[in-house]
């Protein structure tokens, strides 16, 4: 049940009412017609712009607009006032009955609340976190891996099929170096002394890994040639590490259902084939490109390159897709793995890069914009930097890493629930500062806590329910009499509840999943502002002495609040506690 779906249908009703009277012109587009919460809840429940977007193509005044419509609304039982503010901005309050309802529907449909079919069943390919597989995973990365796992929990809760997707960077130059990198640490085990040169990679993540692979091999590949033993220990090495990432994703919660290995790419024809459809269609050309932004004209050796024409789907300039020695760009695996993407059906395609790849973004929606003709949309979303402090300073790097703090060390110091609700407490696209000692306060200022409290509160008053014999069963739908609940606190409670399932289809619609921990943590308040008031105020309390109808309802109000965290929780990865430790 979306209320604000349901009142602006009511709207609709009344304006479509208001066109058979003829109190405005056929043909209007109701499509811009939205019902939301006031942005000062003073002025009402909710209002509606419709008197606003109307004014013009009716060619009336907004305010005459909004009066007639006012009229038509108070009609409707739920709707007790209905004023015009301004110009022509209706704001109307709801009746008590309305948001005592909302906890009943809460309580009758349980985790589903807050479910839709907004994504009709669309197959979204959600690709993240992605990482070289040349170490373990960092703390970038874990902001990337929250990140995607949520938006992609998130769509499936709001209708749509859901592929989560890990694309393997196995064919390039690094995994050469991984290779180079793993027999020194081979040869280390057999005894030699080694040194980490040209850009050699020196974690000691490596040493298990090096002596996995003595134990396998023996000294087969000592003293050796990289022609005897590069190949076989680049893909000994790749999947070494795949196992270190998926381990690494493990202590997340993260489980990927498919990984896509870049090296499949190559020799398959897989990249001519996709090269060969934008040939086709008349994008790839020999050209020569103008020299990058910043370069002096000496510094510039114009050389003509097979380049796309990316230009003609919304790129600043062309990109090219050839080495001058003939050999494939970056570029052009990437093209031919979304052109593979697009050949599996997926309806939409969702990119999760760190801020480094903001180059990217146009290059990638142009060549899918290209490769699907405009019918397969790519949302790319860039997570930026994480800043790491303890005790005031930025935290030391890890030495198992080498250069780097590792998802493994943040997970280690704070739990996974905690490291994937803060990871959300930003918009992915600003930095977050992320503090070891301020991430496990318990105190308002830390939203983990104070979410997770107003869940354990909530078992606190079902645990002395239950002792005084007025605990309903888990699940349970509630038959308590909800007309109870008629303190602005409690009813303050309840219209937050009744904002979830909106929030859902906002948080969905823009590929936001910070926007469910920002929810979360104003329910929070309005539910521990009203636990706080019931000690200066006894009627608020929800267990009343000697009352049982007043306590079941109220019960039923805490039971609807602990629903939605654990349905919000859910979406982010992150477990619900009953009792704080």
């Amino acid at each position: 049940m979306n209320l604000f779906s349901d009142l602006r249908g009511t709207v609709i009703a009344a304006l479509d009412q208001m066109t058979a009277e003829g109190l405005l012109p056929e043909g209007l587009d109701f499509a811009n017609v939205a019902v939301e919460p006031p942005r000062d809840p003073l002025h009402g429940d909710m209002a509606t712009n419709a008197a606003m977007v109307l004014a013009k193509p009716a060619q009336k005044k907004p305010r005459d607009i909004a009066e007639a419509l006012a009229d038509k609304l108070r009609a409707d039982d739920r709707i007790t006032e209905a004023d015009v503010a301004g110009p022509g901005f209706l704001n109307m309050r709801l009746s008590p009955a309305v948001w005592q309802g909302v906890v009943g529907t809460v309580l009758t449909q349980g985790r589903d609340f807050g479910r839709s079919d907004m994504g009709q069943g669309q197959k979204i390919n959600v690709e993240y976190v992605s990482a070289n597989p040349t170490g373990p995973l960092h703390v970038g990365h874990t902001r990337g891996a929250v990140f995607g796992d949520a938006l992609a929990s998130l769509l499936d809760y709001s209708g749509h099929t859901v592929t989560r997707e890990y694309y393997i960077n196995d064919g390039g130059a690094q995994v050469d170096v991984l290779a180079r990198s793993v027999y020194l640490r081979y040869l280390e085990a057999h005894g030699q002394e080694v040194a980490f040169e040209d850009g050699t990679y020196p974690g000691d993540y490596l040493i298990p890994v090096g002596e996995a692979l003595k134990d396998k091999v023996g000294d087969a590949y000592v003293d050796q040639g990289e022609e005897v033993w590069l190949a076989e220990v680049r893909d000994y090495a790749t999947e070494a590490m795949m196992e270190l990432i998926r381990a690494d994703l493990g202590l997340l919660g993260v489980q990927m259902d498919h990984f896509y290995s870049e090296k499949s790419l190559y020799g398959t024809g897989r990249i001519e084939a996709a090269i060969q459809d934008l040939d086709a269609k008349g994008l790839i050309y020999r050209g020569t490109l103008e020299p990058p932004k910043g370069k002096k004209p000496e510094d510039w050796e114009p050389r003509e390159q097979t380049l796309f024409k990316s230009t003609a789907h919304g790129d600043d300039v062309d990109r090219p897709i050839k080495k001058s020695d003939g050999s494939w760009t970056y570029f052009a695996p990437d093209i031919a793995y979304h052109y593979d993407k697009i050949s599996r059906g997926f309806d939409g395609l969702i990119d999760v890069f760190g801020a480094d790849h903001g180059g990217y973004v146009k290059r990638m929606k142009a060549a899918v914009s290209a490769l699907s003709d405009g019918k397969t949309p790519l949302d790319i979303k860039l997570t930026q930097l994480v800043k790491l402090y303890k005790n005031g300073a930025p935290f030391k790097m890890s030495k198992r890493a080498g250069t780097f703090v590792t998802l493994r060390d943040v997970v280690d110091q704070v739990g996974p629930d905690v490291t994937r609700f803060v990871m959300l407490t930003r918009k992915n696209d600003a930095p977050l500062d992320f503090d070891f000692d301020k991430v496990l306060e318990q105190s308002r200022e830390n939203p983990v806590f104070y979410v997770q409290y107003a869940n354990a509160r909530v078992h606190s008053v079902l645990r002395k329910a239950r002792d005084a014999g007025m605990a309903p069963e888990a699940g349970a739908p509630s038959r308590a009499d909800l007309a109870k609940l008629d303190h602005a606190a409690e009813l303050a409670v309840a219209k937050k509840l009744a904002e979830w399932p909106r929030l859902v289809e906002i948080a969905a619609r823009t590929h936001e999943p910070h926007r469910v921990a920002f929810y979360l943590y104003e329910l929070a308040g309005e539910f521990h502002t009203l636990w706080n008031r019931g000690n200066d105020l006894p009627e608020l309390r929800f267990l009343q002495e000697g009352d049982r109808d007043t306590s079941l309802a109220k019960i039923a109000l805490a039971r609807a609040v602990s629903v939605v965290i654990s349905a919000g929780l859910g979406i982010l990865g992150v477990t619900p506690v009953e009792e704080m430790r």
